[in-house]
């Protein structure tokens, strides 16, 4: 399962992917707005906003992403490891 997660803290990026890798999920982490986010984001299987810490450019840019290649979103409004564990307890099972 690939898993792209928008949002979040710059300091929990390694154990986002971390804590993706323990569910056998390929991820891809993006806390900062990059200028081609959209043609870096690709066609993943899910879709994490972590709402609190993400601009409302950067969630529009995912959506419409999300929209393109039929992945499912899941919106967060902690950006913590337990709430990412949870998140992907219940996709992956």
């Amino acid at each position: 399962m690939s898993v792209v997660i928008v949002g979040g803290h710059d300091r929990m990026v390694c154990q986002y992917k971390k804590i993706c890798k323990e569910f056998k999920c390929k991820a891809k982490v993006f806390t900062q707005m990059s200028a081609n986010l959209s043609s870096q984001i690709g066609s993943p299987d899910l879709i994490i906003l972590f709402t609190n810490t993400v601009s409302h450019k950067m969630v529009r840019c995912a959506v419409a992403e999300a929209e393109k290649c039929n992945a499912d979103i899941v919106r967060c409004h902690t950006s913590s490891g337990n709430a990412l564990n949870e998140i992907l307890e219940k996709a992956c099972s």
